[in-house]
């Protein structure tokens, strides 16, 4: 179904995503410092939960697309990389600043997990993302494309909540480190949109 290459090529762009710190990283910090080990990995798991909600919808909508025409799904397949490089362009040019830990009050495990599906789920960033994200590894001649998609989401979640929980096990030595290593703040948005642009030139230069 994939080759090598690509399915390699996916995993080590996703380590590179999650070793950026980014706001669902902030809010496992701030779950973690306030509530605790165990609210900071149900935190985790709320965001991977939502992100696999979204792999199911993108699963199948652009699934459905490519039934329908091919052309149709290479429109939405070169939409997504345009997508990508402009907001790697926007994160290389965007000013660094110092990341704001999020206000968020003392909340069970459950509620943790219950409010942590509902903010991905509802983030319109990360719809777009997984829209334009996922598209880009899938080879419609390679089998069936909602299979692909769905192959790659569940990757990615399964990164997530590995990723995840041990950032909240850890949270003492890696929460300090990501508050005070000024040099990762400057150069995260840096490297993320080197990252964004890599996909779409990947995409770009390969043979038809």
């Amino acid at each position: 179904m994939f080759t090598f290459g690509t399915l390699s090529t996916f995993i080590v762009i996703v380590l590179g995503l999650f070793l950026i710190p980014g706001p669902a990283v902030l809010l496992i910090t701030t779950r973690t410092a306030q509530s605790g080990r165990k609210v900071g990995i149900m935190t985790g798991l709320g965001i991977a939960t939502g992100d696999l909600v979204h792999t199911l919808c993108a699963a199948a909508g652009l699934s459905a697309i490519l039934m329908t025409s091919a052309l149709a799904f290479n429109v939405v397949k070169y939409a997504g990389v345009a997508y990508l490089v402009y907001l790697g362009i926007r994160a290389i040019l965007e000013k660094s600043s110092d990341p704001q830990m999020p206000k968020v009050a003392t909340v069970t495990n459950g509620n943790a997990y219950r409010q942590a599906i509902v903010v991905e789920v509802l983030n319109p960033k990360t719809a777009l993302f997984f829209l334009a994200f996922l598209p880009q590894f899938v080879q419609p001649a390679q089998g069936s494309t909602i299979v692909q998609f769905l192959v790659l989401g569940l990757i990615f979640v399964l990164m997530s909540v590995i990723y995840t929980t041990f950032f909240a096990l850890s949270i003492g030595v890696l929460g300090q480190f990501v508050k005070r290593k000024s040099w990762m703040n400057r150069w995260s948005g840096k490297i993320v949109g080197a990252v964004y642009i890599g996909i779409g030139l990947k995409v770009a230069m390969q043979s038809r």
